[in-house]
C-alpha cells in the first residue's frame, strides 16, 4: 500500500481570526462552534451570549449549562495567559454568580495552568474552572480545522468527594454509583464508534442528557434504583407543538424503529416525554455492559427516527 499521507500543521490563529472580540468570539458564538466546545468540555452550552455586560465591564460570552441550569463565562484570550485575565475572570465569575468558568488562549503559561488547577481543587463542588488552549490545523491546502485542547479542567471525582465530605447533603452510595455508571457507559459509546454527541461530562444523577439536532428535544438516558429499571426517552421540554408532529407520525416512528414507545403528556406541564424502558438491576455491575449497549442502540436508533419529524 502506497497512499500518501499528509502533512498536520499547526495555523497561527490570526490567520483567521483577527480580532478577537469581533471575530474570534463572534465565531465561538454561532451554535455550530459552540457545539464544538460542548462536546470537548462534556458541558451542553445553551443560552450563549456575546459581550454580555457585568457591573462595569462586559464579558466575552455568557451561557447557561443545559443540564443543571448553572451560569457559564467564556474569557477569550488569543495570547498567551497572563495575570490580567486571571483577574478577570474570577471579577467577573463573582459579578455574574458562575459556576462554570472557561478560559480559551492561545498559549498557557505554567503559573496560570497551576493557579486554574489550584482553584479546582480547593474551591467548593458547585464550581468548574476549565483551561483550554485553542488550536487550528490545516493538512495540505485544506480548510482550517478548530480544536479545543483541554489544558485543566475540573476533576469530577475529587469534586464529588469533596462535596461528601464538607457539605450537610452528603453524595450518597447511590449517587457515586451514578457517576460511575455514566462515566462507564462514556467509554462504552467512544469504544463502539457511536454516531451519538456523547461529550458532556458524567455526573452523580439519574439521568444523562444528549442532544440529537434541535433545541427544543433532547435524548434522556435514565437509572433508576428504585423501580430497578433503565429508559431511553425523547424529552420535550416546552413544545406542545413539536410532541403534537411526532405524536401525528407515531405509527411511522415506531415502524421504523422496530419497537414501540410509551408517548407521556404530562399533565400541568409544557414538558413531555417519549420513552421505552426494561428491568435493570443497577446493584449488579457484572450486567453494566448489557445496559450500556441496550441504552446505546435505543438512543442511536431515536436519534435517527426522530430527526425525521421535527
Amino acid at each position: 500500500m502506497n497512499r500518501k499521507l499528509g502533512k498536520l500543521n499547526k495555523v497561527n490563529l490570526r490567520e483567521y481570526w483577527a480580532h478577537e472580540a469581533l471575530d474570534f468570539t463572534q465565531w465561538l458564538a454561532q451554535e455550530e462552534n459552540i457545539q464544538l466546545l460542548s462536546d470537548e468540555i462534556g458541558v451542553s452550552l445553551i443560552n450563549v451570549r456575546p459581550e454580555e455586560a457585568i457591573g462595569r465591564y462586559n464579558v466575552d460570552l455568557v451561557a447557561t449549562d443545559e443540564d443543571s441550569e448553572r451560569k457559564v463565562i467564556i474569557e477569550n484570550q488569543l495570547e498567551y495567559t497572563d495575570h490580567k485575565h486571571l483577574g478577570q475572570i474570577i471579577t467577573y465569575a463573582s459579578g455574574y454568580n458562575a459556576s462554570i468558568i472557561i478560559w480559551i488562549v492561545k498559549e498557557v503559561r505554567e503559573e496560570h495552568q497551576k493557579a486554574m488547577e489550584w482553584l479546582n481543587n480547593n474551591t467548593s463542588a458547585d464550581l468548574s474552572f476549565f483551561l483550554i488552549r485553542m488550536e487550528l490545523w490545516q493538512i495540505g491546502d485544506s480548510p482550517f480545522a478548530p480544536k479545543f485542547h483541554i489544558i485543566v479542567e475540573p476533576n469530577d471525582w475529587a469534586k464529588a468527594l469533596q462535596e461528601s465530605t464538607t457539605s450537610t447533603k452528603e453524595l450518597t452510595d447511590t449517587k457515586l454509583s451514578q457517576l460511575d455508571f455514566w462515566k462507564q457507559f462514556k467509554d462504552y459509546a467512544k469504544a463502539n464508534n457511536t454516531s451519538l454527541r456523547i461529550g458532556r461530562k458524567a455526573r452523580a444523577q439519574h439521568w444523562y442528557n444528549i442532544s440529537f439536532g434541535t433545541s427544543e428535544a433532547h435524548i434522556a438516558l435514565t437509572v433508576s434504583t428504585r423501580d430497578n429499571a433503565i429508559a431511553s426517552s425523547i424529552y420535550i421540554s416546552k413544545s406542545p407543538e413539536l410532541f403534537e408532529k411526532f405524536s401525528l407520525n407515531k405509527e411511522a416512528i415506531e415502524e421504523g424503529l422496530g419497537f414501540s414507545l410509551e408517548w407521556q403528556e404530562l399533565e400541568g406541564k409544557l414538558a413531555s416525554r417519549i420513552t421505552i424502558g426494561r428491568h435493570a438491576d443497577l446493584n449488579n455491575e457484572d450486567e453494566w455492559e448489557t445496559y450500556f449497549g441496550w441504552l446505546l442502540e435505543k438512543a442511536e436508533k431515536m436519534a435517527k427516527e426522530f430527526s425525521k419529524y421535527y
